[in-house]
């Protein structure tokens, strides 16, 4: 609205400028002549108000067909080429660019007095990346217009963009003469001083902002990053200990300070600091936070190979527990909080803060994506069910909260829904290979449960495609197989690649064994099976496999003793009391 206002000025007074020109000719011409001229600037006036307003409407095609009809009625009107010049550039083409240039060129021939036309031309022409055709639009508009040095700033900026770094320096210089010290000038002349190795003029100027606004902590700060960043630490801490000494309520110049302190291993005197700024509430919540991380991610790189250090996983927690009190309802804090519990590797209060933090109208998918593989992890498969249900309300086109729903689901048996997830997962997991070879390894599962045998098969099949030796997929896939009794070949060929590769793993075993049994292999499945009951991590099922085994090589007690040992192991017996009792196979 306020570009619309100051164009709307710029145009009542060039058009002032233009009747009154064109009533002075017209002393100077006949009736007739004057009255045809006359007649060509009110059409033009009004042809050029019609292609404004095409303009605010972004009718941009509409808009320039006006502006070259007011050319063609008063090709001298410098406005019109101003206009002109801000149709092109808002195409992206650079032969629009080019006609912009043209354009913004042709107002500045006709009127040089216009301080838009050569802001604009200095747009055009950094757009162009024609640096030296900006600074000089920049530098004339200097000279020809007294009042304009705000805009020194501005070719300043060009300059460093165009590494001139000592014209920027004058630039800044002489704004700081017209317009005084300020932090724009100041802090571009530091960085400018410490790119160039000038350590002692970056120091000078630094000092003589701060000399300028004593009571401004943000540019004590700028500066002490600034020099930091130099590896000039030491001066950087001077200045924020004079400021601190001073100005002791400044919390956001002691996390900067602590930090500095915690890099050069004070780490008494950085505790100190952070803890004071933590309990300060005038501190902005993204700071602390920032701090809590920094924490989280010191705690993760020094466990990863090690257990925590305790004192610093306190002294961390405490800091949570210091913002939990502070900002009870913000969700960021509890992903913080949960990140810091994943760094320590306690993995159950992570999951409570992940859930705090959603429960809290959390909208960082991190954190549900973290809450999911939590519940997903530890089994709560009602509450990955309920939440991914809730997050893929949120996030629609994660494939992430599809994958764990059908997870949850699978996990459950409840097939169909599984499906459903699953294909929706693996729908936007295109670009995901990996998560697709996932995703198919369960709608195998997913597809056996519900009894759709060829797509099962499918699933598997595009599982084994990206990842051959995937033993999981082999193990079900040829497991699901002998229960079918169908391509057993192909089953005992993929369980025997599972055993080549881990021969110590009774699941796999058993399956392997299972597959052999259904061959009519009993006695190499019993020397199999016999392999698996030395191993640890044995359940019902192995004992049940070795009973129906032994009982196809005749050993009728041995089968009914292991299948005694298959019902003391768990509650789901009906099938093994029918063959306690009666002996024999069903």
């Amino acid at each position: 609205m306020k570009n619309k206002t100051l164009f709307a000025a710029c145009l009542i007074s060039a058009l002032l400028l233009q009747a009154t020109g064109y009533a002075q000719r017209d002393k100077r011409k006949r009736p007739e002549e004057a009255e045809l001229t006359s007649l060509r600037m009110r059409e033009a006036e009004s042809v050029f108000t019609e292609g404004v307003k095409y303009f605010i409407l972004e009718d941009y095609a509409k808009a320039l067909g006006a502006f070259q009809r007011v050319i063609e009625l008063n090709p001298e009107e410098p406005m019109v080429y101003f206009k002109m010049a801000e149709v092109y550039t808002r195409s992206e083409n650079s032969a629009d660019l080019s006609r912009a240039a043209n354009s913004i060129e042709k107002a500045l021939r006709l009127d040089k007095k216009n301080k838009y036309f050569y802001l604009l031309a200095a747009e055009v022409y950094t757009s162009q990346n024609n640096f030296i055709k900006a600074e000089e639009t920049l530098e004339n508009l200097s000279r020809e217009l007294p009042g304009t040095s705000e805009h020194l700033y501005q070719l300043a900026a060009i300059y460093l963009y165009d590494r001139k770094l000592d014209e920027a320096v004058k630039t800044y210089n002489r704004a700081e003469t017209l317009l005084g010290v300020n932090e724009i000038s100041s802090l571009q002349k530091v960085k400018i001083f410490l790119d160039q190795g000038k350590t002692e003029q970056a120091i000078t100027e630094g000092e003589k902002l701060m000399a300028a606004y004593p009571d401004e902590d943000r540019y004590v700060m700028a500066i002490a990053q600034a020099l930091g960043q130099k590896d000039q630490q030491k001066k950087a801490i001077e200045y924020l200990e004079k400021f601190l000494g001073t100005h002791p309520e400044s919390g956001s110049c002691k996390l900067l300070l602590a930090g500095f302190y915690r890099d050069g291993g004070r780490e008494k005197d950085s505790r100190k600091l952070v803890k004071e700024a933590i309990a300060d509430p005038s501190v902005e919540i993204t700071s602390k936070l920032i701090v809590l991380q920094t924490y989280a991610a010191q705690l993760a790189q020094s466990t990863a190979q090690r257990p925590p250090d305790g004192e610093l996983a306190e002294f961390a927690l405490a800091l949570y527990e210091e913002m939990k009190r502070q900002y009870a309802d913000d969700p960021n804090v509890y992903i913080a909080g949960g990140n810091l519990y994943v760094s320590l590797r306690q993995k159950a209060e992570a999951e409570r803060a992940f859930l705090a933090a959603i429960q809290r109208g959390s909208a960082s998918f991190d954190a549900w994506q973290n809450l999911l593989a939590m519940e997903a992890e530890t089994g709560k498969f009602d509450s990955l069910i309920f939440h991914s249900e809730q997050g893929m309300e949120i996030f629609p086109n994660q494939a992430m909260l599809y994958y764990f729903n059908g997870y949850g689901h699978l996990s459950r048996h409840h097939y169909r829904e599984a499906i459903s997830s699953l294909e929706q997962a693996r729908k936007l997991s295109a670009s995901n290979p990996g998560l697709v070879h996932d995703i198919n390894s369960m709608l195998g599962d997913a597809y056996h449960g519900a009894k759709e045998y060829v797509k099962s098969d499918q699933a598997y099949d595009a599982a084994l495609a990206y990842q051959p030796n995937d033993a999981m997929v082999l193990n079900n896939y040829s497991y699901y197989l002998a229960l079918r009794k169908e391509h057993l070949d192909k089953a005992e060929r993929m369980a025997a690649q599972v055993i080549q590769d881990h021969p110590n793993n009774s699941t796999y075993l058993d399956t392997y064994a299972w597959v052999l049994y259904t061959r009519d292999k009993f006695r190499e499945a019993r020397k199999v099976m016999e392999q698996a009951l030395a191993l640890p991590g044995l359940s019902s099922v192995h004992y049940e496999h070795y009973g129906d085994i032994l009982f196809q090589l005749g050993d009728v007690d041995g089968a009914v003793r292991q299948w005694e040992k298959a019902r003391s192991m768990t509650s789901d017996h009906e099938a093994l009391d029918r063959k306690i009792s009666n002996r024999r196979l069903y």
